[in-house]
């Protein structure tokens, strides 16, 4: 038997933590690589139609959907303006996530891996830094939330815990209950991040069926106590004039801002599709199942301002107020089970595959997605970032800043796929530092461009929003509609400079799929001229059962 110190020292070895690649990768070396980063095998692309639509219907059904909306009621909108913006947000951001995740299910890699097409090999790793920083603050934000609702549980169980008394400053942003609280709720999702992408689907389905009708309780809960001929029916907007217009644009960008994110890196998901038409009811689900739930968030919401006196925008809040204990811990559960599904899904295996991508040779997604869950769980505070709507919509609009102009970026370089490339890339390339993505010493200079162009005119809305002090004048308007500006720069730019200087070694006469000949000394193949055959082209010899 090992005795202790020895064992002690051999964890503490690099080596030990090294990752094995497949035999069959297509990077050159382990440096770049490992199996959760190659393209899924056919017998594991078990995400179907219905997957996809559970996966979104949990989404929908989650407490930053709701706060969303209902913050808009906090700043001043009626429900009139604050539906119609979260609408037409969605649509467009399910647009963005199909012409994305349809090259996902083609292709059947991931986001970092994708992403070098566009940006070249050098430059990608400033989107996946980027996603990676956003999906840590919004594990927090889910985190936290998830406390809330453990809070509302034992609350109801045990009223007594809301009169424990309070050792931290009211400066802090939380209660010493509530940090117990963040704790515990910490400890129950950490095992479900273990969990594959392949097995976690079933906890879509499982909160697709369970938490719907909590809500709809909830809505009918609220036109009983307040009948909508005097409550959401009966509210105006607050504001009027070239106030109203900014404060819907601005609310326009929080609707795109919610799940821009995951429109950046959703081949991270469709790349488990069964076949790339599975994917394609995200562009029905996502409208539909995201206004209503808005709804439901505005409508219970303005019911709470009739009973309570108060703009109750976080839900958690306003079942604070209920003297029902059962329907509060019932409700809360509810609260649990979507928190969970969706921090896990979204941000989680979001962060892994990230990370993944950033150090292939030690970490997996399964590693990754537990450093997330110490980084974003724990150095971010995202108690300070919840703590008021404005701030709840200032964070909103501000990582849009970046992602915007990413995503935007990405879509236009989705159209070229269609309609320069015709179909034809070359998916072992893109596992190459020295591939034909490397552009001009690993940047493509075309997405550099457009990225200058698109981030620098919201900067400065950004550090206002940061600190109100520092005065930028009307450039702050700018900040309102972040993402459509950042969205619409980069794709114009990216779009004209791709089609005046065509890059010449990424326009194929065939699809690339596979290895025909190659050296990993170099980094670099042959291409053999022929075309591959259907079956070659849908099957890849990677093992990558780390995944199950």
């Amino acid at each position: 038997m090992a005795k202790p110190s020895s064992r002690l020292t051999r964890w503490c070895k690099p080596s030990t933590w090294r990752l094995q690649p497949a035999p069959s990768t297509f990077a050159p070396s382990g440096a770049w690589s490992n199996k959760d980063m190659d393209p899924v095998p056919p017998h594991l692309r078990t995400w179907t139609t219905v997957n996809y639509i559970a996966y979104w219907i949990s989404d929908a059904t989650n407490a930053a959907v709701w706060e969303l909306a209902s913050s808009m009621i906090a700043i001043g909108l009626s429900w009139r303006q604050a539906l119609p913006a979260i609408a037409v947000g969605h649509v467009i951001i399910a647009t963005i996530m199909v012409l994305n995740g349809t090259i996902g299910a083609r292709l059947h890699i991931p986001f970092p891996v994708l992403n070098r097409s566009s940006f070249g090999f050098w430059l990608s790793y400033f989107s996946v830094i980027s996603r990676v920083v956003l999906s840590m603050f919004w594990f927090g934000i889910q985190t936290f939330t998830g406390s809330e609702c453990v809070y509302q549980m034992l609350k109801a169980i045990w009223p007594s815990i809301a009169r424990l008394p309070n050792h931290l400053p009211a400066s802090a942003n939380i209660t010493t209950v509530g940090m117990l609280c963040y704790f515990l709720y910490w400890l129950i999702q950490f095992p479900f991040m273990l969990i594959s992408p392949q097995r976690i689907r079933w906890l879509f389905l499982a909160k697709a069926i369970i938490v719907p009708p909590t809500w709809l309780a909830m809505l009918i809960w609220a036109f009983v106590k307040v009948p909508p001929n005097t409550g959401i029916l009966a509210t105006h907007a607050d504001v009027s004039g070239s106030t109203l217009s900014w404060a819907w644009l601005s609310a326009l960008n929080s609707a795109l801002g919610i799940y821009s994110t995951l429109a950046v890196n959703i081949p991270d998901f469709t790349r488990y599709a069964k076949n790339e038409r599975a994917q394609y009811i995200q562009l029905i689900i996502i409208p539909i199942a995201f206004t209503l739930c808005s709804f439901v968030g505005i409508a219970v919401t303005s019911a709470g301002i009739s009973l309570y006196g108060k703009v109750l925008w976080d839900p958690l809040k306003l079942i604070d107020q209920w003297d029902n204990r059962a329907a509060a811990f019932f409700t809360a559960f509810a609260f649990v089970l979507t928190t969970l599904g969706t921090n896990i899904s979204a941000n989680s295996l979001s962060a892994g595959n990230d990370m993944a991508a950033l150090c292939p040779r030690y970490i997996n997604i399964r590693r990754g997605q537990i450093i997330c869950a110490f980084l974003g769980g724990w150095a971010l505070c995202p108690w300070e970032i919840l703590a008021s709507a404005s701030g709840f919509l200032s964070f909103m609009n501000g990582y849009t800043v970046f992602l915007g102009p990413i995503a935007g970026i990405m879509v236009t370089d989705a159209l070229k796929y269609w309609l320069i490339h015709r179909t034809k890339v070359d998916v072992p390339s893109m596992y190459r530092p020295h591939g034909r993505y490397r552009y001009t010493g690993g940047v493509n200079w075309r997405a550099a461009a457009a990225l200058l162009v698109s981030v620098p005119p919201n900067l400065p809305g950004l550090i206002n929003s940061i600190n109100p002090k520092i005065k930028v004048g009307n450039a702050v308007f700018l900040f309102d509609i972040a993402y459509i500006l950042g969205f619409t720069l980069a794709s114009s730019v990216f779009f004209v400079l791709s089609r005046l200087f065509p890059a010449a070694e990424t326009m194929l006469d065939h699809e690339i799929l596979e290895d025909d000949v190659f050296t990993p000394a170099e980094g670099s193949y042959v291409e053999s001229g022929e075309k591959q055959d259907e079956k070659k082209a849908n099957t890849y010899p990677v093992d990558v059962s780390s995944l199950t």
